[in-house]
Parts: C-alpha cells; structure tokens; sequence
C-alpha cells in the first residue's frame, strides 16, 4: 500500500502554455488564463522535498483547501473555479504577490526557536520578555516571509515588504485585514471541533487590479493545529502539546540528525514512518472536517487525474 503515492506528474494538457513544479505541487498554466493545481503526494520539510512520497496526503490536503476556499469566499475572493479530481484544484491564472502572510497566534514552531535563541523581535514586531513555549500572543502576529523561488523563505517586516516594492503600502493593508479575518474564521471553525488552530500562512494574487487569495489555506501543510483539551494543563508543565500539524514531520528529521542544512543527511523513511505520516494526515481531515476521510484508490492515478482534467477543461477552456 505505502509505495502507490504520486510524487511526479507529466501531464500536456490542450491549451497549456507553462508547468511549475513546486516542493509539493504541479501546477500547469492554460492559455495563461486557467490554473490546473495537482495536489502531488511529496512532502517537503525545511525546504527540502523528502526522498519518498506520503499515501492520501495530495489527497487530504486538497479536500481540505477546497472546502476552506469554499467557505471563505465572503471574506476574499479566491482562485478556486473547480475541483476536478480529488487530488486537484482549477482555477483562476494570478500575478502572485512575491510575499507570504504568515500568522501566529502563539509561540510556537519557527518564531519559538527565535525567541528561544535570545531574538526578542520577529519581522520588526517586538516580543514580551519572559514567554513560554506555545503561550498564546495577547493578539495574533502577523511575520511575512519572502516567497522564494529556490531555497529558504525569510522573514521580512511590513516596511521592508513596503519599501523593496514588493507590495504597495495599500495593498499591504489589504492583505493585513484579509489575513486577520481569514485567520479569525479559522480559529472559530477550529474551535468548534476541539482544535486551536495556531498560525498559518496565505498566499494573494491580484486579476485586473483585484486581490484573490491563491494556492492552498488550513491545511496541515501551511498551518498548525493543538487539540483544545489538555492544552493549558501541558503549558503549565512545560509539556509539548498535542499537534496535528507538520511539525511533528519536523521534529522527526530534528531527532534524526536532519534541518535541511548542508552536510546533513535526509533519515530513512522507513514504511511505518510513511504510514505514521499518512495516518496523521488522515486525522486531521477527519478532526477538522468532521467527515470520514474516503481514500480515493486507483489502479492508475495519474490517468486518473488526466482523465478528469480533460473533462473540465473540455467544459471551461472553450
């Protein structure tokens, strides 16, 4: 079962014009106007792609994007026009924006490892003395990074973002706004089915001036969930909370030796670290959807995926 995951498509689709391969996605560009997201089973950790590919993770994640695309359309308008396939999303062509917004709720994750190393301000926003692991922010941060095309992202602060020109200042409060209702819809959603959702990034593009927010949101790639229960009780002691999110991913390569650095070696993904993986990927879906997870099993995924691409476009590209 765990060597059926999809790690590289090669798809010519009518009309297409450009292919991108991203650290998890394969996005292909139609007629420089529609957008053909697959949703591949890689799994990338410290901007590296890991040496095998996670089964129903492409899966997951794109059920996931889907539905909070769908359920966020009131606050900003976003790319989604289609979801042809499980393991993929259609949509609208955008000029992206060169930065992502990253937002924190609690210290946590890469800002934890900041302020642990003395840093006592993070994208030119100042942090208190004296906070814990996973303590929660009196509000939620906000601490962009530069999108990068190869290699690591980097934190920037709003007036660096503003003065590099890599989004006009009006725009960029657009995005702070759009950021924080969008965050505060996934906290509440969240909440309602015994998780925190804790930070996440998103991603914006504009059409004809208009902004739309792009690419993936709340999933466990880009964000990072606590389960509600037991999460006071684990700060007081200093305990590590209980998390559905990527991180645990992390803190496996962490204890094998593994942070993307030069010299270091990627561990070995055994089969029951794969199936660890993917079993955690599967518990998210089903704790933050509330829906039984359906796996989706092809003889053939790739011709899978082709068939029902052609479909849609046969529908949209005309």
């Amino acid at each position: 079962m765990y060597n059926n995951a999809l790690i590289k498509t090669n798809f010519n689709f009518p009309g297409q014009t450009h292919k991108y391969e991203g650290k998890v996605r394969d996005v292909y560009t139609i007629q420089d106007r529609l957008m053909i997201m697959v949703v591949t089973d890689r799994i990338s950790a410290f901007d590296v792609v890991l040496p095998k590919g996670i089964p129903f993770k492409g899966q997951v994640l794109n059920q996931i994007a889907a539905k909070f695309l769908d359920a966020t359309a009131d606050i900003v308008p976003n790319w989604k026009v289609s979801t042809p396939d499980s393991m993929v999303t259609a949509g609208l062509k955008c000029e992206p924006f060169m930065v992502e917004m990253v937002i924190r709720g609690y210290l946590t994750g890469h800002a934890w490892r900041e302020y642990k190393s003395g840093k006592r301000e993070i994208c030119g926003i100042p942090l208190p003395e004296g906070m814990k692991e996973n303590e929660k922010f009196q509000e939620p941060i906000i601490t962009p990074t530069t999108k990068a095309t190869s290699g690591h992202d980097e934190d920037i602060s709003k007036e660096e973002i503003i003065q590099k020109g890599l989004v006009s200042e009006s725009d960029y409060q657009k995005l702070e706004e759009y950021t924080r209702k969008l965050f505060e819809s996934g906290q509440k959603y969240a909440e309602e089915r015994g998780l925190i959702l804790v930070d996440t990034k998103y991603e914006f593009g504009k059409i004809d001036g208009k902004i739309f927010l792009i690419d993936e949101i709340h999933t466990p790639d880009s964000s990072r969930y606590f389960y509600s229960e037991g999460y006071e009780e684990r700060l007081q002691k200093n305990e590590p909370q209980k998390q559905l999110s990527k991180e645990f991913v992390r803190e496996w390569l962490i204890e094998n030796g593994f942070q993307g650095k030069d010299g270091q070696r990627i561990p070995e993904m055994t089969d029951e670290i794969i199936e660890q993986i993917s079993d955690r990927y599967i518990e998210l879906y089903e704790k933050i959807t509330g829906e039984k997870f359906k796996k989706i099993i092809s003889s053939d995924t790739e011709q899978r995926i082709e068939e029902n691409c052609l479909t849609f476009l046969e529908i949209h590209n005309t």
